[in-house]
């Protein structure tokens, strides 16, 4: 592999942990393996009734009574089973490849006392209410992973984090408006995504050009070309948090000639 110029820098990004934060938050879909296949624990992929990742980077799992993994993990001499968590991060728009990064979560799992669990299941319907809580300990455990390390996996590259640095990192601003404002802009605004074709490298403005990412540095954009998907950043010209700074950057990368008076008013 060729490596490029020292003088060519990549577009500002957030950091690993704050991106690894924003896929746990947004909850996509989780499947779980044994770290180290046993006899009396299938290792194939499992795919939990409910999962939840907190702030700290510990994951619950809701599986039912019955499942290997709950006997495995109480049969066990330490009465907790090494597993890996993966937390897939799919584009809001359909893509041909949807899959935008994984993040996988490795440590401990062991099944909640009666009193923890129904306590964690409170704590968890209070941010996401969902009534599969209510069959905790009604045909449904509920499980915990303590985490031992996270590895992170996106268009920006493979990085290693410890669960400390997982913890202290916010999600991005934009985490719970990204989809809803990327399908938005797929189906109302197709001009505009035609727009930003201008910022391509030549050979990539005649793909098909699609809205991929958003976070507080730029906007994210996927070629589906004959030759095969490329996606490239869009770099904002500072840091945004909000919905109308957002909008003025994004008049600002389409070349609005409004954009000047918007400043003022801003």
């Amino acid at each position: 592999m060729t490596e490029a110029p020292t003088s060519v820098r990549r577009p500002p990004a957030p950091n690993p942990a704050e991106r690894a934060k924003t896929i746990a938050t947004r909850n996509g879909p989780a499947t779980i393996m044994p770290t180290v296949e046993r006899a009396d624990c299938e290792a194939e992929r499992v795919v939990p009734v409910l999962h939840h990742v907190h702030h700290s980077g510990s994951v619950s799992i809701l599986l039912p009574d019955e499942h290997p993994m709950v006997r495995t993990s109480r049969q066990t001499q330490r009465g907790e089973l090494a597993v890996m968590v993966e937390l897939a991060d799919h584009a809001p728009v359909e893509l041909r490849e949807p899959i935008r990064g994984l993040l996988w979560i490795t440590g401990w799992l062991r099944p909640l006392s009666a009193v923890s669990a129904r306590a964690r299941a409170v704590s968890i319907a209070e941010q996401r209410p969902d009534e599969r809580l209510l069959d905790v300990g009604h045909g449904l455990t509920l499980l915990r992973l303590t985490p031992a390390s996270l590895v992170l996996a996106d268009a920006e590259g493979t990085h290693s984090l410890r669960p400390h640095m997982f913890s202290a990192a916010p999600p991005d601003p934009f985490h719970s408006y990204e989809a809803e404002w990327l399908r938005h802009l797929e189906s109302d605004h197709s001009d505009v995504v035609e727009q930003l074709a201008q910022h391509l490298p030549p050979g990539l403005q005649h793909g098909r050009i699609r809205p991929l990412g958003l976070d507080r540095y730029g906007l994210r954009l996927r070629v589906e070309s004959d030759t095969g998907d490329h996606d490239v950043r869009l770099a904002f010209s500072q840091s945004i948090d909000s919905p109308p700074k957002l909008a003025a950057e994004l008049r600002r990368l389409v070349g609005c000639p409004f954009l000047r008076q918007q400043h003022r008013s801003d």
